[in-house]
């Protein structure tokens, strides 16, 4: 009894040290400053304000900023998909010299801080004329090592009777691939897309790096530099994170089912 109680209490204080946070911003957004500042202790406004939600359509490029975020992360995401899904299959269902290690140099590049080939992949940028331009924003992210891995994972519990018997019927690797592995990796193509969406809708640096221009920033590259160019309005900025969160929340509550499948199969082989 006593164990399950304590259980609860840390389900409890994770809970709230979860929670809280994200109600304050909620609060913040519907705040003025004076508010914001003179009630720092209070979570709830004592004056009600739409004042936020309306200067993120005023001061921002809004509009454009979203767009901006939904044709990286999405187009992003899918080519993610698509590639590394291939990759993986390479890795998983054929035989060749030099597998294993390829699929050991996969691994290691999970090491490797993107950080460090931001200089090296920003200098090719440059020479190619993709700065400031979409193709530059999505191709540098198009592939994923942990991507790779946890498809190849999926793959390998696939039994290869299934490839056997559309080669029988006259399918060659490309229709194994399209018309047997991928309508079974449903979880594994959810549990990549929904990760890789989440990290690219969110990404800062990246974006920062590589668009200059107004009109090729992201939602929170526009965030962040409409926090540092102006005097800081916190309920503008709430209202635009609050925004920002709720396609994130759509994907997740869409694919969930999916997600959980995909993370508790990848790991049997």
């Amino acid at each position: 009894m006593l164990t399950k109680s304590l259980k609860w209490i840390y389900v409890g204080i994770g809970l709230l040290l979860a929670i809280v946070p994200l109600i304050w911003m909620v609060a913040g957004s519907f705040r003025t400053e004076a508010d914001l500042y003179g009630h720092t202790a209070s979570l709830l406004p004592h004056e009600w304000t739409l004042h936020g939600y309306r200067g993120v359509w005023q001061q921002l490029p809004f509009l454009r900023l979203l767009f901006n975020s939904v044709l990286f992360a999405g187009v992003t995401t899918a080519l993610t998909v698509l590639f590394d899904s291939m990759c993986a299959y390479a890795l998983a269902r054929l035989r060749f010299r030099g597998r294993t290690v390829a699929f050991w140099l996969v691994l290691v590049t999970l090491m490797v801080p993107f950080q460090v080939t931001l200089i090296p992949v920003f200098m090719e940028l440059f020479h190619f004329d993709w700065l400031n331009t979409y193709q530059g924003l999505i191709l540098p992210r198009a592939t994923s090592a942990f991507g790779i891995f946890l498809f190849r994972q999926f793959f390998m519990s696939i039994p290869k009777e299934l490839d056997e018997a559309a080669r029988i019927d006259g399918a060659g690797h490309l229709r194994i691939y399209w018309r047997v592995i991928l309508p079974l990796a449903k979880p594994a193509i959810a549990t990549v897309a929904l990760l890789n969406f989440t990290n690219l809708w969110n990404d800062l640096i990246w974006p920062l790096v590589v668009s200059t221009d107004n009109t090729m920033q992201t939602l929170p590259a526009g965030l962040a530099l409409f926090a540092g160019q102006h005097v800081t309005d916190h309920a503008v900025l709430f209202a635009g994170a609050i925004i920002s969160l709720l396609p994130i929340a759509v994907v997740f509550f869409l694919a969930q089912r999916y997600f959980v499948a995909g993370i508790s199969t990848s790991g049997l082989k």
